[in-house]
């Protein structure tokens, strides 16, 4: 039986840049979301990070670049959660008025009527420890619980359960990550909003799916 891997230490939340590279330096193409992005809409937890290669000068407008400020929805993304390179939110800003003749969005071409203008006012809403693969794109109202994987790829309409691993256009569930009984107790646990050091203590267990060992540690 393989050894429970021991303590880990956190990356400073209050820092950019995550990752440091063997030689010291800082890997620019990797951020703490919470740092760089000054956004009305978006919400986003501690240690959740983002990738891309180069960096973006603007991560709002890289990750959800429909999503303007003062529109009548938000991007809220959770603790933890691990954003891939080219993964892009369509958030409901978007959206055009479908009930009409036309498509054609004539009023957000007067600055007078725009903020009016709102056909679609759904939220895009990620839980924490969430990871979106390679080029996956999440559409309006999209609901990701937590411990989620998404595809490489994917895109992402309506709901994802929480610890489901979902592929595909539009993506659905090809398996869930634990039995049901072990998803309640993980979301009972909800270990990403323990204490910074008991998370620290409790990452061995999260590494190797120990779940008594990391109830063990529950505060």
């Amino acid at each position: 039986m393989q050894d429970t891997p021991s303590r880990a230490s956190l990356p400073d939340a209050t820092a950019t840049h995550p990752i440091t590279l063997p030689d010291g330096t800082a890997h620019q193409g990797t951020v703490h979301l919470s740092r760089v992005l000054d956004h009305p809409n978006i919400v986003v937890g501690d240690y959740t990070y983002a990738s891309a290669t180069p960096p973006p000068e603007d991560w709002a407008a890289s990750l959800a670049p429909y999503l303007y400020p003062g529109a009548p929805d938000r991007l809220v993304i959770g603790r933890f959660c691990q954003i891939a390179e080219g993964t892009r939110f369509i958030t409901a800003s978007a959206n055009h008025a479908t009930r009409g003749i036309s498509t054609y969005p004539f009023p957000v071409f007067d600055p007078a009527t725009l903020t009016g203008y709102s056909p679609d006012r759904r939220d895009i809403v990620l839980g924490h420890d969430v990871w979106t693969g390679y080029g996956s794109l999440i559409t309006p109202g999209a609901r990701i619980g937590s411990g989620a994987i998404i595809g490489a790829g994917s895109v992402v309409r309506g709901e994802i359960p929480a610890y489901a691993v979902a592929t595909g256009n539009p993506a659905r569930v090809v398996r869930m990550r634990f039995d049901a009984p072990t998803v309640a107790r993980l979301l009972d646990l909800a270990w990403w909003d323990w204490p910074t050091e008991r998370i620290a203590q409790a990452a061995g267990a999260l590494q190797a799916g120990d779940v008594a060992a990391l109830a063990r540690l529950a505060p």
